[in-house]
C-alpha cells in the first residue's frame, strides 16, 4: 500500500497521470524475480570418490559439464564420442589439474565401440558403478560437421513426415534409439557381473514427452529413449540397478545452437507454416528478465543426482527437468 501511494506521489509531482491499473501494474511487476541460477563452479565435494562414471557424448555440451562437475567430485571419469578431438581436450584438461579423466573414442551406434568403452573402463579402473548416457542427435548430420544449409545436408535435415527423407530417419534412430540401446546394454551387462547394483541415467527430451513440430525423427526416437528406461528400470531393479531419464526443454549447448541456425535459415527460405511458434519458450525461460533457456551445468547437476545414492528410492522416472515446459 505504502509502495503504491509513493508511485502515486511520484506521478503527481512530475504532472504525469497514472491509473490505478498501472499502479498495480507496476507495483507488481517490482515483485518478479529470476529463478537463483546454479553456479557453473558449484559440485559437492567427495560426493563420487572412489566411483567410476562412463559418460557418452561427454565431448562437450551437457555430457561435458556432466564429466567436469563428476571429477571435481572425485569420481573416475570415462567419456566416450566420436568427437575425438574434443573428447581428448576434456579429458587432458580434468588430468592436468589433478582429477581423473580417460578419454575413449568411439560410436555408440556401434555395439563394438560400446563394448569397448566399458571394457577400456574396467581396465583403468577396475569397475564401473554409474553412466550417464548423454550421447544424442538432433538431425541426420555428424555432429562435428559445421552447419551449412546446403543440398548435401538439407536432405539430412528435420522435416515433416511428407518432405523428410529417410537418411534423416535412419541417422537419428542410429544414434538416438538403436546407440542408446547398444550403450546401455554393455554397461547393463558389466554392472549385473559385478553383482553391486549401479544407476544409470539416460538424456531424453521434452521431445520424448510431447510433440514438437518439424523433426518427427528426434521426436519418435526420444519417446523410444524414454520407452527403453521404462522397460529397463523394471527389468533390472532385481540386481539393484536404477534406471532413469532426464528430459530438457531448450539448453544452451552446441546441438540446440545448430539447430536455431537450422530454423533461421529454413524461416528465411519461407519453409513451413510456423507451427514451431506457437510455443518457444518454458515457464522459467519466459519468466527470466533476458528469457534464457537452462544451462548445460544446471541439466549436469539433476544427471548426478540421480545416479548417486541420494537418489537411491527413484528408478524408472521419466523426470522433466524442462522448466515447466510440460507443465502447460
Amino acid at each position: 500500500m505504502m509502495k503504491k501511494l509513493f508511485l502515486l506521489f511520484i506521478m503527481a509531482l512530475s504532472g504525469t497521470a497514472l491509473s490505478a491499473q498501472q499502479v498495480g501494474e507496476t507495483e507488481q511487476n517490482s515483485l518478479k524475480h529470476n529463478v537463483n541460477r546454479l553456479s557453473a563452479d558449484y559440485f559437492i565435494p567427495g560426493r563420487f570418490e572412489g566411483k567410476t562414471i562412463l559418460i557418452t557424448g561427454g565431448a562437450r555440451g551437457i555430457g561435458k559439464w556432466t564429466a567436469v562437475r563428476a571429477a571435481k567430485e572425485g569420481a573416475n571419469v570415462v567419456i566416450m564420442d566420436w568427437l575425438d578431438k574434443e573428447g581428448r581436450h576434456v579429458a587432458d584438461s580434468l588430468n592436468t589439474i589433478g582429477l581423473k579423466a580417460l578419454f575413449v573414442y568411439g560410436n555408440i551406434q556401434k555395439d563394438e565401440d560400446c563394448r569397448k568403452a566399458v571394457e577400456e573402463t574396467v581396465k583403468a579402473y577396475g569397475r564401473l558403478d554409474y553412466a550417464c548416457l548423454n550421447a544424442g542427435v538432433m538431425d541426420g548430420v555428424f555432429s562435428g560437421t559445421p552447419f551449412k544449409y546446403d543440398e548435401s545436408q538439407r536432405k539430412l535435415m528435420p522435416n515433416v513426415i511428407t518432405q523428410a527423407t529417410d537418411e534423416y530417419w535412419d541417422n537419428v534412430f542410429a544414434t538416438n534409439a538403436a546407440g542408446t540401446f547398444k550403450s546401455m546394454r554393455a554397461v547393463l551387462n558389466q554392472m549385473i557381473e559385478q553383482r553391486n547394483g549401479g544407476a544409470i541415467v539416460v538424456v531424453g527430451s521434452i521431445a520424448g514427452m510431447t510433440g514438437l513440430s518439424g523433426n518427427p525423427a528426434y521426436v519418435a526416437s526420444k519417446h523410444a529413449v524414454n520407452g527403453l528406461v521404462r522397460n529397463a528400470a523394471i527389468d533390472y531393479a532385481p540386481y539393484g540397478i536404477r534406471i532413469n531419464s532426464v528430459n530438457m526443454a531448450e539448453t544452451r549447448t552446441p546441438m540446440v545452437e545448430r539447430a536455431e541456425e537450422f530454423v533461421a535459415a529454413q524461416q528465411k527460405a519461407g519453409i513451413g507454416f510456423g507451427m514451431g511458434k506457437i510455443k518457444t519458450m518454458s515457464l522459467l525461460k519466459y519468466c527470466d528478465s533476458e528469457h534464457r533457456g537452462s544451462f548445460p551445468w544446471e541439466q549436469a547437476s539433476t544427471m548426478l543426482y540421480l545416479i548417486s545414492d541420494e537418489a537411491s528410492a527413484i528408478t524408472g522416472s521419466i523426470i522433466a527437468t524442462d522448466g515447466g515446459w510440460t507443465d502447460f
